[in-house]
Parts: structure tokens; C-alpha cells; sequence
């Protein structure tokens, strides 16, 4: 009797277990249909674009039948319901990319699937009742689409909100295991070795999103300059660095268990400043070129976030024992302790951004009067706090786990610091005057810190390298690839730290900026730099699309002609506004950035405004070297098995000298630095 009731037990409870196993297979594969219907939906929205279908009220509003095939294409984002579903298709995307991969844990995928799920009920329900980019046109249709906004009709614009919500959609990924590992109390980091790559690819295409809208913004606008603290690229920034400070700090969770409590809330800060970014957008509670037009969905995003955090503290406090750090922080000279500052300063930053944007909300909240914060404020405090930073990028390779000895600091710090301290000489010496003026200054300790990052940085692949090559004889370019290959992410990150010293390079330049503004006709000139600009002509032109006005100006170098340049005004027929094209010659040196201004209204003349830019490339060429350092921290390491001949029978293959061994990473450390 008693062996029949185990029986039915067993086999009640078996039955279960299969029920639950069915029911989280059918939400996997419920999972993998909403990615299908959803991008169903976002084909339906870019082939209305594409046929000119303007009884839908989202074409009507944002193409027309001029407009160029990729403009029709990025239609899908240029307006608030179409990048909404954009939101929404990235991160059925990522889902589903989550969802069959979701072997490496099943029931940590499953809490992190769950969690995505609800995160996209929330856009599946602003697409339905707050934002329905299908909504038809009442009324008479129109012949024609009111076109794009001028100011999106650019190449980068095809690439740049795309990658930008990359990054803003991943980062829900990272928060969905994070606080789903919390949930279910999950042992041990494996969430972290997990969600790694997920972080780190997120993170690359939000840097590369950034940089694009900066490089779009200095050749659209037509201002000069790439970042104006505006509030929509402070909300994209706001949440690169919580991102980049959740990447480093991590890595002390990993080697010693500490900090959890803080990666918890970096990661769950991160994905909220995603969501507030994506507010500020569109609530039209701040005014910038790159918002959309005020609504009221802003206030769907308002609730949506207070039920996110409240989720996340809620979760926390339940579960903070859990989170214990395994040790203590030794020393203050320690790595752990250089990635400590590093965390405090990034958080300061994002802290000091996000006051200063939301301070004119907050002020007229209080006040009644809208307070505006304008760029000096921004300029003001982020420089030293970037040079602070710029410091730390350079200490934190060179310090040990748990603590460094003297000797060791001494040893590694010597040539960073006469590299930073020549560097500082020099430039004083060739005419780099810090004491006229505070931008001067910053620039002199940018180039200097620069000098010392890169040697520190320089070092630590010569060390490992040399190291390799005393045991394989290999030439020395060889055993840095090799090293390199041994320990990707170490050395992945060091390329990534070097590409921030070239776009700090680049921005410090910006402090030796000089402008010259002109009326010119035909044959005349002007002078900037080792430049002399020449009119060739000012003449018209017009499409179906847009009228143009442009200057052709010839570029002349002492006697030499080196390019020719032409500048233009648009005015757009459909949208009937107007857009700046900049004309920019750029070399490693500096850029020659030219502007046609308009037409002087008395002298009909042509109003021309030339900017010398020192250094700008190196912007440019930094974000390329992130990139390529983020995707070799990315790829797998090169195993360091034993490089052994195959076993051959005979006394003479065993007296055959045995072949090099390939040192792994801790005996490339210990040899190239010695023992701490």
C-alpha cells in the first residue's frame, strides 16, 4: 500500500515536472514569436515608407516620394512611434538571441527571459494605446509625404540612431540577468561570465552611437564643434558611464568577490538611465535639436521607471544578504583600489551631467522660472574630471591585486612619470603657455597624462612581449600578437584605454581653435592658418528633393592648390526648411572646417565662416581604436597548451632538442614585471 502511494507520488510528481518543463519550453518559443511578429510589423512600417503609402499618418509625416531610398529606410526611427518600434523590434532581438542560447543556464535565462518579457509588454503597450505607428490619416488623403526632417537626411543618420538604440536595448539584457540572478539568489558569478559579452557588446555599440551623433552634429550643424552638452546627448552619455564603470568594476567581483552590492545597482542605474534617456527624448521636458515633439507619452515612461526601481529596491532589500562581499579592500595601492576612484569619478560625472540637465526642469518645478545650464557649467566640471580619469586609465595596469609593494611602484611608475614630465616641458617649450589661460592649461596636462598613459601602456605589451620572444625567438611585432592573443581582455582593454588617450588628444586640441568669418565674391580671399581661400564661384542648383545654394572654394597651401571645397545651403521642398552642409578638409594636423552662412541680404554676397580645428582626426581615429581593442577584448584566448612534436619511435627523434614552450599569462607577468 505505502509502495503504491510512492508510486502515484512519483509519478504526480514527474507529470509536474514535465507540465513545467512544457510550459517554460511553450514561453521560450512564445518568446521567439513576438520576435517574428514584431519584425513583421517594423518590415510592414519600412515598405509603407518605400510605396508611398500616405494614408498612413507616420509616412504621411515623415517621407515623401523624393526622398531617397535610405532616407525612406530610416524613416523607421526619424519619428517617435517608428523608433519606438524600433525599441521594441532591438530588443525582440535580443530575446531571441537570449532565448536560444538559454542552454548556458535554463532557469537563469529563464528569470532574465521573464524580465525581458515584461520589458516589452511596456513598449508592445505605448505601440497599442500611446503611439500606434499605424495610424491612418482621417480625411482626404495627400498626394505627397511632408518629407524627412532636413537635419536627418545625412549619411550617418542612417547608422547612427540604429547603433545608439543598440546600445540603449542591449543594456536591458545585462539588467535582466543581474536582477533575475538576485530573484533566485544565484550562487557564484557565473551571471557575470555570462552577461560579459553581452555588457561589452552593448557598450561598443553605445560608444560608436555617440561618436557618430558627434561626428554628425560637427558636420551638420554647422556651429563648429561636435558635443554641445545638449541634453539628449547628455542622456545618451549618462548612461555610458554608469556602463563603463559597471565593465571595470565588475572585474573585482570576478578575482575577489567584492563590490557586489555595487554592480548590482551599476547595472540596474544603467539600464534606468537607458529608460530616462528614451524619456528625455520624448516627453518634451527639455529642449534640444535632436528631441522629438512634446507628448504626453513622456508620462507612460515616468510610471515606467518608478515601477523599475521600485522593483530593483524592493529586490535588493530582500535579498541584500546575499550579496556580501567575500573580501576586503588591503591596500590603497592595489588595483582593486585604482578601480575603486575609477567608479567614484565616473559616477561623479554622470551624477553632475544628470543634475545639470535636469536642473532647469527642477528649477522651474520650484521657482516657476526655467533655469537654463549652459556648456560652461558642463566644461566647468567635466574637464578636470575627465584628466582625473585619464590619470586613473594609466595607474590601474600598473598596479598589483590586493597590494603593491613600494619597489614594484617605484619600478613601474618611473617611466609613465618622465614621460609625463618631458612631454610637459617640451611643449612649454616650444610655445605652450598653461599660465595665460585655464583651456591652455588643460590642454598641457591632457598631453602630458596622454605621454604617460601611452608609456605605461606601452610598457606592459614590451615587457610581456620581450618575455616571449626570449623563449620562442620570435621577432617582437609576432610575440605581442601572441601575448595579445594569450590574454585578450587584458590586453583588449589597454588598446581600448590607448584609444581614449588619442580622443583625448583630439579634444584637447579644440583649445587652439581659431575662426575667421567673410563676405566673398568671385576671386576674393581670406587667410587662416597656413590656408588661403580663394571664391571661385557661388552658384545654384535644385532636384526634386531640395533647392541648393553652394561657394566653390579653391584651397590653396603657400602657391599649391590642395582641394577644392564646397559649402552649401539647402532648402527642402516638402518639409520647407532649410539645412547647413559643411565642407571640411581634414588631415591629421588639424581640419579646415568651412561654412556657407547665407547670403548677406544688402550686398547679396555670400557669407563665409571658416574654423581651424587642431587635432580633430584624432577624435575620430580613438573611437576606431575603442572599437578594435572592444572586439579583441571580445574574442576567445589562445589556449597555452605545450607546443610538443608528435612522438616518433627512434633514439634519434627523443635527442631532438625540445621544442619551445609557450609561456602562459602568469609566467609572461612574473618574468616581465618580477614578483611583487
Amino acid at each position: 500500500m505505502a509502495g503504491a502511494i510512492a508510486l502515484r507520488q512519483l509519478a504526480t510528481g514527474y507529470r509536474g515536472q514535465i507540465s513545467a518543463d512544457r510550459l517554460a519550453e511553450t514561453a521560450r518559443r512564445a518568446g521567439i514569436g513576438s520576435f517574428i511578429a514584431v519584425t513583421c510589423a517594423a518590415f510592414a512600417l519600412v515598405y509603407t515608407a518605400f510605396t508611398n503609402d500616405f494614408s498612413v499618418s507616420y509616412i504621411l509625416h515623415h517621407s515623401n516620394r523624393a526622398l531617397p531610398g535610405p532616407y525612406k529606410f530610416a524613416a523607421l526611427w526619424s519619428g517617435q512611434e517608428g523608433s519606438l518600434l524600433l525599441w521594441a523590434w532591438l530588443l525582440t532581438a535580443y530575446g531571441f538571441v537570449l532565448r536560444m542560447r538559454h542552454k548556458v543556464d535554463v532557469t537563469l535565462t529563464a528569470y532574465a527571459s521573464t524580465i525581458l518579457a515584461g520589458i516589452q509588454i511596456f513598449f508592445l503597450l505605448l505601440l497599442n494605446f500611446a503611439a500606434p505607428p499605424f495610424a491612418l490619416v482621417q480625411g482626404q488623403q495627400p498626394a505627397d509625404g511632408f518629407g524627412l526632417n532636413p537635419l536627418l537626411q545625412y549619411p550617418e543618420m542612417v547608422i547612427h540612431p540604429p547603433m545608439l538604440y543598440l546600445g540603449y536595448v542591449g543594456f536591458s539584457v545585462p539588467f535582466a540577468f543581474a536582477l533575475g540572478a538576485l530573484m533566485m539568489r544565484y550562487p557564484g558569478e557565473k551571471w557575470i561570465h555570462i552577461t560579459r559579452r553581452w555588457t561589452m557588446v552593448t557598450w561598443l555599440f553605445l560608444t560608436c552611437g555617440i561618436f557618430l551623433g558627434a561626428h554628425w552634429a560637427y558636420s551638420v550643424l554647422g556651429w563648429g564643434g561636435y558635443w554641445g552638452w545638449d541634453p539628449v546627448e547628455n542622456a545618451s552619455l549618462m548612461p555610458w558611464l554608469t556602463g563603463t564603470a559597471f565593465l571595470h568594476s565588475v572585474m573585482m567581483q570576478e578575482k575577489r568577490g567584492m563590490m557586489k552590492n555595487w554592480n548590482v545597482w551599476l547595472i540596474f542605474s544603467t539600464f534606468m538611465l537607458c529608460i530616462l534617456g528614451t524619456d528625455l527624448t520624448r516627453s518634451g521636458l527639455v529642449s534640444s535639436v535632436h528631441a522629438f515633439a512634446q507628448s504626453s507619452i513622456g508620462s507612460w515612461f515616468t510610471a515606467f521607471l518608478v515601477v523599475v526601481l521600485s522593483i530593483c529596491l524592493f529586490t535588493f532589500l530582500k535579498q541584500r544578504d546575499h550579496l556580501k562581499s567575500e573580501h576586503k579592500l588591503e591596500s590603497l595601492v592595489s588595483r582593486e583600489s585604482s578601480f575603486l576612484f575609477n567608479n567614484l569619478v565616473l559616477l561623479a560625472a554622470c551624477f553632475t551631467i544628470l543634475w545639470g540637465t535636469l536642473f532647469p526642469i527642477i528649477s522651474e518645478y520650484v521657482q516657476g522660472n526655467r533655469v537654463t545650464v549652459g556648456a560652461p557649467f558642463f566644461n566647468r566640471v567635466a574637464l578636470p574630471i575627465g584628466l582625473f580619469l585619464l590619470f586613473l586609465t594609466g595607474i590601474g595596469p600598473l598596479l598589483a591585486w590586493r597590494s603593491a609593494s613600494f619597489k614594484s611602484v617605484r619600478r613601474n611608475f618611473i617611466l609613465p612619470t618622465a614621460a609625463i614630465v618631458v612631454t610637459a616641458i617640451v611643449l612649454m617649450a616650444v610655445g605652450l603657455r598653461p599660465w595665460n589661460d585655464q583651456a591652455t592649461f588643460y590642454s598641457l596636462v591632457a598631453f602630458s597624462l596622454g605621454a604617460g598613459v601611452t608609456t605605461a601602456i606601452s610598457s606592459e605589451f614590451l615587457r610581456g612581449a620581450s618575455v616571449i620572444r626570449k623563449h620562442t625567438g620570435q621577432n617582437l611585432f609576432v610575440s605581442m600578437v601572441q601575448l595579445t592573443r594569450r590574454n585578450t581582455r587584458r590586453y583588449g582593454g589597454y588598446l581600448v584605454h590607448f584609444g581614449v588617450v588619442v580622443i583625448f588628444i583630439g579634444i584637447a586640441g579644440g583649445a587652439f581653435s581659431q575662426n575667421h568669418e567673410q563676405e566673398m565674391n568671385n576671386g576674393q580671399s581670406m587667410t587662416i592658418g597656413p590656408y588661403k581661400i580663394v571664391e571661385e564661384s557661388f552658384t545654384q542648383d535644385s532636384n526634386p528633393n531640395y533647392d541648393t545654394e553652394f561657394a566653390l572654394l579653391d584651397v590653396y597651401r603657400g602657391n599649391k592648390k590642395i582641394t577644392q571645397l564646397a559649402p552649401e545651403k539647402r532648402f527642402y521642398a516638402s518639409s520647407q526648411q532649410p539645412e547647413t552642409r559643411v565642407a571640411n578638409h581634414s588631415t591629421l594636423a588639424w581640419d579646415l572646417y568651412v561654412i556657407y552662412a547665407g547670403k548677406n541680404p544688402d550686398s547679396g554676397l555670400p557669407i563665409i565662416k571658416v574654423f581651424l580645428n587642431p587635432l580633430m582626426a584624432w577624435i575620430w581615429i580613438g573611437v576606431i581604436i575603442v572599437a578594435i581593442g572592444t572586439l579583441v577584448a571580445l574574442a576567445p584566448n589562445l589556449s597555452a597548451a605545450l607546443a610538443s612534436s608528435r612522438t616518433r619511435s627512434g633514439v634519434a627523434e627523443a635527442a631532438k632538442p625540445p621544442a619551445p614552450r609557450l609561456l602562459d599569462e602568469q609566467e609572461v607577468a612574473v618574468a616581465g614585471r618580477g614578483h611583487d
